[in-house]
């Protein structure tokens, strides 16, 4: 085992003969890989400098639309400007004026007003009632299952807004006992931007 390798003279290379090699050589000095100054390479556009070339983007032979693309675009600012203090449903208040969807209002001596139309119903859950029926069996401490209770509130509350002639209504659904408070506080903070 002492015997050494016998592919490992000189003799004998893998793979087709090959010539010594040579870096790629280009005219005029220039780099491997770069095309000519002056001519770009195949396939290969500039970028436009100034203005996008025709069927590029947004058509450039029509004017821009107002309020047309993203946000903040000339002609998207809101009525009254600046930036949203106060939203309540679809009801944005500005500024000094207040958005809606019907239409915008000023914030100056504008109407608040809100009903609760929500309900909030207590009820024992199945669960707990299977627990009390098989409980009840073994012993009477099933019964104590009959104190679990469930709070499931449904409904809306309208929220209503008049100033300079208009107003609005808009539902908001209430999803738990506190939905009307949260809400009379948002209009409460609206009420003194009003005065």
């Amino acid at each position: 085992m002492s015997d050494p390798n016998p592919y490992a003279d000189d003799s004998y290379k893998w793979g087709p003969a090959q010539q010594p090699a040579s870096p790629p050589t280009m005219p005029d000095g220039q780099a491997y890989g770069y095309p000519a100054a002056g001519t770009p390479a195949p396939g290969y556009q500039q970028p436009f400098q100034d203005t996008p070339p025709p069927g590029y983007g947004y058509p450039a032979t029509q004017p821009a639309v107002p309020g047309y693309g993203y946000p903040g675009q000339q002609g998207m600012a809101p009525a009254g400007g600046g930036a949203p203090m106060l939203s309540i449903g679809d009801i944005t208040v500005m500024g000094d004026s207040i958005v809606t969807p019907s239409g915008t209002m000023p914030l100056k001596g504008a109407a608040w007003t809100a009903t609760d139309m929500s309900r909030t119903e207590e009820k024992i859950p199945t669960v707990g009632i299977v627990l009390a029926i098989v409980f009840a069996l073994l012993c009477l401490v099933g019964l104590l299952f009959l104190l679990m209770k469930e709070k499931k509130t449904t409904g809306f509350i309208q929220v209503s807004v008049t100033s300079g002639g208009r107003h609005h209504s808009t539902m908001i659904p209430a999803t738990h006992p506190e939905t009307f408070a949260m809400v009379m506080s948002q209009i409460n903070s609206a009420r003194s931007l009003s005065f």
